[in-house]
């Protein structure tokens, strides 16, 4: 089976063909000169990074050329680098369930960012750790979404709490709360709906389901995963912030990196947003849902191993 940089490198192949090739071409066996910024602006601008993120990297970018006077490209992109690097903020942290639990976690985001597929692999690798996982069907107003977090249950062996299509999301939170505490379970994953055609009332929907949360299990959630579709753009940082205003995000899930060669919006997230990138999902089975390494998220998009960067 492909360790965990393997897996990344793969899944982010479009997005090193892309944006780490045409970076690789510009910066590659070459002297470096000033007529080059223009040309590195261009490339980062159509890799849809965001003005912002773009006029921080290459601020940063520009001190660190300035005090260390790089005479190649080369040199300047392994600085490129360690700017995006150190921009990322750092790795994520084992995850730790709290032996007293149950743990919970509610997943939150738009409807086809691939909330409910992650709420499943998370359940399906946590099982693997042999841990006691009860999944809640909280997207009651989507069948589909009901019907997808049961099968996840089926492949990872774990009980999906669920009600009737249009029942009170809220009910759902509360009974998987009080079916986790009854089995012991380590962990309560709760899937959420992400409707934002009917924005005012989702966000008063996800509040009610934190506020019987927090009543059942005083210090829960212990987790808000807001799930972001990579292949979105910049589209899903707007989206993302209806979300962070309503609930209080504690980590990022960012989808589908092996559907798009823009794999670098990373960057825009956590510079835009402030919040950490927890996991990455770059496949579809549960072994592509990876924690996030700033250090080799960077090199899977500016080469291999053997290449420029290290």
């Amino acid at each position: 089976m492909a360790n965990f940089w393997e897996r990344l490198k793969q899944g982010m192949t479009r997005t090193r063909m892309g944006l780490g090739g045409r970076l690789r071409t510009l910066f590659t066996g070459r002297e470096w000169h000033d007529d080059l910024w223009d040309d590195l602006e261009e490339v980062l601008y159509e890799a849809d990074l965001g003005s912002g993120t773009i006029e921080y990297l290459l601020d940063q970018l520009r001190k660190r050329v300035q005090k260390e006077r790089p005479k190649t490209a080369d040199q300047v992109l392994q600085q490129l680098f360690e700017v995006m690097v150190s921009e990322l903020g750092e790795p994520s942290p084992t995850l730790a369930l709290d032996p007293g639990g149950p743990w919970v976690w509610l997943m939150v985001g738009v409807n086809g960012t691939g909330k409910t597929t992650t709420a499943g692999k998370f359940a399906y690798l946590l099982q693997q750790q042999h841990k006691t996982v009860i999944l809640g069907a909280a997207d009651t107003f989507r069948a589909a979404a009901v019907e997808q977090l049961v099968e996840w249950g089926r492949r990872a062996g774990v009980e999906v709490v669920h009600q009737a299509s249009g029942a009170d999301p809220a009910a759902v939170a509360y009974d998987t709360l009080r079916a986790a505490r009854a089995r012991g379970a380590d962990l309560a994953i709760i899937d959420t709906a992400g409707r934002l055609q009917n924005k005012v009332n989702l966000m008063l929907e996800l509040q009610k389901i934190r506020r019987v949360v927090e009543r059942e299990y005083p210090g829960a959630p212990h987790e808000v995963w807001l799930v972001i579709d990579a292949t979105t753009g910049q589209n899903g940082l707007s989206q993302a912030r209806i979300f962070m205003d309503s609930v209080k995000v504690t980590g990022i899930v960012l989808t589908k990196l092996d559907g798009t060669a823009k794999g670098g919006i990373a960057l825009s997230i956590y510079h835009e947003l402030g919040i950490p990138i927890r996991y990455v999902g770059v496949g579809e089975t549960a072994q592509d849902l990876l924690p996030f390494n700033p250090h080799d998220y960077v090199r899977a998009i500016l080469g291999e191993e053997n290449e420029t960067v290290p």
